[in-house]
């Protein structure tokens, strides 16, 4: 009974969220048992997801890789899977699973989910000049088959095999601050062990505090999700943007220090 209350409250929501491609009002405090992993996901993309009482989305143009990380369709199950197909034991961490493919290789991880998302843009956009990755040996890899899926699939997978977070880390460049962050920009920490998460919406509110959204793969490969927020419940998945303060997600804790951006 206590599960079918509380989805009679989020699904009328569901129904009247806004468009996700400007600035929204749309705004909810999610209690633990709303998020509990055994419900499904009902928001159809990381734009439907609403955010904290008095804030609002940052404008994202057309065609920019704001809008099309804002676009991204989401999973209606919150179970991360594995590229074996099996679930991720730890199931906590994630607030939504975004649609797209793990692949069916160990390859795609932490790093390996950033360039993806980051060259299905460029890809869907046809700017595929754009779409190059260096490894550690400062050997670049540049996309040169055009739209041809296929070896498009099959270039991202000789990125992940070559590439990874210590070699993503020098290719991007570093911000000052934390609070000049964008939506694009990637949290990193390059080395073994290493990790890399990116940032996928953003909100700010009246006195220009920023809110945003982080995404991540993890090892073994597996489906790209955005986490929660383990330290403020309250406005999970939410994180506050701070100078300051660490940036503690459910399985790594990353430095103000280390946010880069392409």
């Amino acid at each position: 009974m206590k599960r079918l209350f509380l989805l009679s409250i989020i699904l009328p929501f569901f129904g009247t969220s806004q468009e996700s491609t400007g600035p929204t009002s749309s705004t909810r405090t999610f209690s633990e048992d709303e998020i509990n992993k055994s419900f499904k996901n009902p928001f159809v993309t990381i734009g439907k997801i609403p955010t904290p009482e008095g804030y609002e989305r940052v404008q994202a143009l057309e065609s920019s890789f704001a809008r099309y990380l804002r676009e991204l369709p989401l999973k209606k199950d919150r179970t991360v899977y594995l590229f074996n197909g099996q679930p991720k034991i730890n199931q906590d961490a994630q607030f939504a699973v975004i649609n797209i493919s793990v692949g069916k290789k160990d390859l795609q991880q932490c790093a390996d989910a950033v360039m993806r998302l980051r060259a299905e843009y460029l890809y869907a956009n046809r700017k595929y000049e754009q779409i190059r990755f260096a490894d550690n040996a400062k050997v670049v890899y540049v996309y040169r088959s055009g739209e041809s899926r296929n070896e498009f699939d099959l270039y991202l997978e000789k990125v992940f095999s070559f590439c990874g977070t210590l070699s993503l880390e020098k290719q991007l460049q570093k911000r000052k601050r934390m609070d000049e962050v964008n939506i694009g920009d990637v949290l990193i920490k390059g080395g073994t062990p290493g990790h890399a998460m990116l940032v996928v919406d953003m909100a700010v509110n009246k006195a220009g505090k920023k809110i945003i959204l982080l995404s991540q793969s993890y090892m073994p490969a597996q489906d790209i999700h955005l986490v929660m927020n383990p330290e403020y419940a309250k406005i999970s998945p939410w994180y506050i943007v701070d100078n300051e303060a660490d940036i503690i997600t459910p399985e790594w804790v990353f430095k103000p220090s280390q946010l880069r951006y392409w």
